[in-house]
């Protein structure tokens, strides 16, 4: 930590502080400002992505978060709001235990505790962050923001990962309600009711997370090593952006809106993908909790402890409030373990989880510097990249993979994806895994690896790490995934990888989950005697289906029909399928009758003629991508312009995601999550890449940059990405200082 730290030091020199000005010194923070845009030029590229470039590393923060706030300044704000739990500050009630949550966790005076502790390196970066989108601010009077009126540097601390979900939101909204809500708890505890402890489940749950696959030279036409960046998230989540400094920084990627670090991406050395992990790293405790005198004491070992409290004061906007404003105050229960979120069988529930803000902020910048595999394995060494797993490639030829960079050490006596007993000693975490006690790669004879969210024992085919060799803990999957199964049959057995061909295995259009569940369709088909209704009803289909090659197309019928079909099969076997602990798409494979297969097909096809005139409807008719709102939840209108969409949800084993459902008032469905940013790059000499973001980079719909790749977008077409300063050069839109 202290090596990386005076590594860390030596990468920013100086950066203004106006942010820590006195209120009312408002002509010096301007000052300030106005000193450090000097040294910040923006150059937007032809597709208005921000090229940043700064004397420091401070100065290219400055510079990039100001350019963010241009494009989507809304965006920006509205994830500091939910990372400081003042949601329903603009919300109103509704967000009041979202913004417990966060409180619970986060509390305003640690993290400027924190950030006190920070070495002057890291102060320097969150400072010129508060200032610049504090500039922004001030050369922009006709934006109002909800709720920040003006940032302060320890407010960076509070969103330091980086990921789209965060560890602080596995904590279930409504189990935390029915405990801290209007309902007053005894002085005794009471187990909930089962159905007032379970948020309620939909039926199918579109599977997130993200792609990420590095090929290394000994498979590729160039022999370069090569990573695939693709991010499965809600669309438009980040921005897209480069930082360069004469500091040594340059980095390009995909930016996290607010965010000061490149997340997902490369340097001209090295490059990183972080796909969520299936690791069980956030433990929760059964508490032996009792009334004593004023307050509750709880069980540990053979001690009896205090209970520790606080309050916590949530504003919310409201009408009948002064001002607008109400608030509402919680007094939060505490144990060594963690908070009490929940109550379960008569006791207390406390969780715990990673909380390290400032390592993980340093661990999140440093490593977009590291020029190397070393540099960047000293980065994993801080673990505070929780929630992920990495892939890695460099100019070197490495390719690696990282499983979850936080696993708690613990006894694996105990089933850990349950609560444990919190008054048994031996439950305690024991520090946390090594990097190379958790399963890794580095290398892998075979010439490549990947992640899909899925379990490591696939990451490198035949060359993979051994579940055995590891606890049950470091995973949580039970099987291979459709992805994960798709990503396998692109990547083996080939030796002779190119750019394009490497864009066109991550948009292989093959749908292995159907290998699964046609053939028992098929199979009830058969044995369905002429007589049946239903067989009659669906013989077209099934020829159709019979013959699909089980890929999907704009102009493909059959991905429409199986899409449709699958998804009314599985409805019905929802409920079952999460008692088992399977997908309910395969449970249904596995259990539905033959008569329950043909009636879903029949259903299905009914379905398709009411919505669309015909069941022989291409699935571009259907898939649609659709923004006409610059707002964070869009309205979808199929009266209104959108574009056909060939690939499909990952549900299906698609490798493009692309997350679609139908709306109130609308019979297409249209995609919210999936690809969101896709990046190719190759390493040598000279980075060469290409990379796609949905629909485009400005969040402004004035902007020429609005919707200027959505067509790129939803075919596939990735753009040459312009990373050196003569192709930055001859691909200018425009160039400025902030503020001009």
């Amino acid at each position: 930590m202290k090596k990386l730290l005076l590594v860390f030091a030596l990468a920013v020199a100086c950066a203004s502080c106006a942010s820590q000005a006195a209120p009312g010194d408002a002509a010096k923070n301007v000052a300030a400002w106005e000193r450090q845009a000097q040294n910040v030029t923006i150059t937007r590229d032809t597709w208005g992505i921000a090229h940043v470039t700064g004397k420091t590393d401070a100065d290219a923060v400055f510079g990039m978060v100001y350019a963010q706030a241009e494009d989507d300044f809304n965006r920006v704000e509205t994830n500091f709001i939910n990372s400081q739990g003042r949601l329903a500050e603009a919300e109103g009630e509704s967000e009041i235990y979202r913004d417990l949550r966060m409180k619970i966790f986060i509390d305003p005076a640690d993290m400027k505790a924190q950030y006190e502790k920070a070495p002057a390196s890291l102060k320097a970066l969150m400072n010129a962050w508060a200032d610049g989108l504090n500039y922004y601010l001030h050369t922009h009077p006709a934006v109002t923001p909800r709720v920040i009126k003006q940032f302060e540097p320890w407010m960076a601390l509070t969103f330091s990962e980086g990921s789209i979900g965060g560890d602080i939101e596995r904590v279930n909204l409504t189990q935390l309600e029915a405990f801290y809500g209007p309902k007053k708890m005894s002085s005794t505890p009471v187990a909930l009711r089962r159905d007032d402890a379970i948020e309620p489940v939909p039926t199918f749950v579109e599977p997130t997370g993200s792609n990420g696959a590095a090929v290394a030279p000994s498979n590729t036409t160039s022999h370069h090593a090569m990573l695939l960046i693709n991010p499965h998230t809600s669309f438009f989540f980040r921005s897209e952006l480069q930082m360069t400094s004469e500091e040594g920084l340059n980095a390009y990627g995909a930016s996290t809106w607010g965010q000061f670090f490149i997340y997902q991406g490369f340097n001209e050395r090295t490059g990183w993908m972080h796909t969520s992990s299936g690791v069980d790293n956030i433990d929760e405790y059964l508490e032996t909790v009792t009334k004593k005198g004023d307050g509750y004491v709880y069980k540990y070992g053979n001690e009896e402890r205090p209970v520790t409290t606080s309050k916590i004061v949530v504003p919310y906007k409201s009408a009948a409030g002064n001002n607008g404003m109400a608030q509402r105050e919680f007094t939060i229960y505490r144990t060594h373990h963690g908070p009490i979120v929940r109550e379960a069988d008569g006791k207390w529930v406390s969780v715990r989880l990673m909380q390290e803000p400032l390592k993980a902020l340093t661990q999140s910048y440093t490593r977009t510097k590291a020029k190397n595999y070393k540099e960047f394995r000293d980065t994993m060494e801080l673990h505070t990249n929780s929630s992920n797993n990495t892939i890695y490639a460099d100019a070197d030829g490495t390719i690696a993979y990282f499983h979850s960079n936080f696993i708690p050490k613990r006894d694996t006596k105990f089933d850990w994806t349950k609560p444990v007993d919190g008054s048994d000693p031996a439950t305690e975490w024991n520090g946390v895994l090594s990097i190379d006690e958790t399963p890794g790669l580095k290398n892998p004879p075979n010439g490549w690896l990947y992640n899909t969210n899925n379990w490591p024992w696939s990451a490198a085919g035949p060359n993979s790490p051994k579940r055995a060799d590891y606890p049950a803990y470091v995973d949580r999957g039970n099987s291979e995934s459709p992805r994960g199964l798709h990503a396998l049959r692109v990547l083996s057995n080939k030796k002779d990888f190119t750019l394009d061909s490497f864009v066109s295995a991550a948009y292989d259009s093959y749908l292995p989950e159907f290998d699964i569940l046609l053939p028992p369709l098929m199979r009830a088909y058969d044995q369905t005697p002429a007589s049946n209704p239903d067989k009659k009803k669906v013989a077209e289909q099934i020829a159709m289906l019979k013959t699909w090659d089980r890929r999907w197309a704009v102009n493909s019928v059959p991905t429409s029909l199986a899409t449709y079909w699958a998804e009314e099969l599985a409805r019905g076997f929802a409920a079952d399928a999460r008692k088992a602990g399977q997908s309910a798409d395969d449970y249904a494979a596995a259990n539905a009758t033959p008569a329950q297969m043909l009636k879903a097909l029949a259903a299905a096809s009914d379905k398709l003629t009411a919505d669309f005139g015909t069941w022989k409807t291409p699935w571009g008719d259907i898939n649609r991508y659709q923004r006409v709102s610059s707002a964070i939840v869009q309205q979808f209108d199929d009266a209104k312009p959108s574009i056909p969409v060939g690939f499909t949800s990952s549900r299906w084993g698609s490798l493009a995601s692309f997350g679609a459902r139908t709306y109130k008032g609308t019979k297409k469905m249209y995609g919210t999550t999936g690809n969101s940013f896709v990046a190719v790059v190759e390493f040598g000499d000279q980075v060469k890449a290409r990379a796609v973001s949905a629909g485009g980079e400005s969040g402004d719909m004035a902007s020429p940059h609005f919707g200027d790749q959505a067509e790129r977008y939803s075919t596939g077409n990735l753009r040459e990405v312009y990373f050196y300063p003569e192709q930055i050069k001859a691909h200018t839109e425009k160039q400025y200082h902030p503020g001009k």
